[in-house]
């Protein structure tokens, strides 16, 4: 530096920091520090790492890693890496800040009075550990939307801390089907979004690993939807995996020329980039129709998986077009035909 070659050297400094630059220079000419609370300790660190004193830092390191322990020396701890540029030497201290909040605050029930008063970092903290103690998912998610909210009530603000913050820090696979519909459909009243009109219905899918590959499929069609099928339309479904492989759902008007009349029926396809497998693909189709609301089969069979692959039937209703799209059909329950597809894939058997 160049201040080393001069008499004299002039530092200029903050009213508040006079007291920590003298203990600073204090350490230099004697090695040793009077504050022993974290709080000075932490304002020492910070004043060596600003003038690069190097040995004071690793002092103040050894002092506050030798103190106990508390909440309020945490949470000090935890902001030291925003306030320090030699991060890697505070670390250790962070670390171990981390681990005592995490177990202090383990059991998120009997905590949230505590917990709602922590800083944005101690609540990271807490939700990054794996050994966590809550009632479930749900639970955990429901504490964190309150605690934003009553920290950050301004709403912009609110939604940025839960984006950057927060949200990742929920487990989402776990979480309840519940609380997810929940939390999709609160939104404001003037947010209300229309569907749009979509190339590919959305369905809704259930999954099993065991003992097969399975699924569950619902495809749910509105009666106009299913008016503008006539006389030869199509209404296929997203793409939804099992097991590896891509499928989708297709809904369609189809013509027997044979019977002389339309009628509606429905496919199960597999995408052009699934495996070839040699496996089998089982499938069956219900219809829910009145006065039960029951789901009944109407189809079923099955094929080998190949990429690109369509099967289904033709007349899925067993009634003719006319019939099937009448006003009085049980198959419409308030304006919407409700279908369940369910399919299972079998391995082929290994050669004896």
């Amino acid at each position: 530096m160049k201040e080393s070659h001069q008499q004299h050297a002039t530092l200029r400094i903050n009213v508040s920091e006079e007291a920590t630059l003298m203990e600073l220079l204090g350490f230099m000419y004697s090695g040793r520090l009077s504050p022993t609370s974290p709080a000075l300790l932490v304002d020492v660190l910070i004043a060596a790492d600003k003038f690069e004193v190097a040995s004071c830092v690793r002092h103040c390191i050894k002092s506050l890693r030798s103190l106990p322990m508390t909440t309020e020396s945490a949470l000090l701890y935890l902001d030291l890496p925003s306030r320090v540029p030699m991060a890697s030497a505070v670390q250790p201290l962070t670390d171990a800040a981390k681990a005592y909040l995490s177990d202090k605050y383990r059991d998120i029930t009997r905590s949230q009075d505590e917990l709602m008063s922590l800083p944005l970092a101690g609540i990271e903290a807490i939700l990054s550990s794996d050994g966590l103690r809550v009632a479930s998912e749900d639970a955990l998610f429901v504490f964190v939307l309150n605690w934003a909210h009553a920290r950050y009530p301004a709403m912009e603000e609110r939604r940025r801390i839960l984006e950057t913050h927060l949200i990742h820090h929920i487990r989402f696979p776990y979480v309840s089907h519940h609380r997810l519909k929940t939390l999709l459909c609160a939104e404001p009243k003037h947010k209300r979004f229309p569907e749009r009109a979509y190339r590919y219905r959305r369905v809704k899918v259930v999954r099993f690993d065991r003992p097969h590959p399975q699924c569950i499929v619902y495809f749910d069609l509105r009666r106009e939807e299913c008016a503008e099928l006539f006389p030869s339309g199509r209404i296929s479904s997203q793409r939804f995996q099992l097991g590896g492989q891509g499928f989708f759902l297709s809904a369609h008007c189809y013509w027997d020329q044979q019977g002389s009349f339309h009628s509606f029926g429905l496919s199960v396809g597999t995408t052009k980039d699934s495996t070839s497998d040699g496996s089998t693909i089982n499938y069956e189709f219900a219809a829910r129709s009145g006065p039960s609301g029951d789901f009944l089969s109407r189809c079923r069979g099955s094929f080998t998986s190949t990429p690109g692959t369509t099967k289904g039937c033709r007349n899925l209703l067993g009634l003719p077009w006319t019939s099937f799209i009448s006003d009085d059909i049980i198959f419409f329950i308030d304006d919407a035909l409700h279908l369940r597809v369910e399919l299972t894939i079998r391995q082929p058997s290994p050669p004896q």
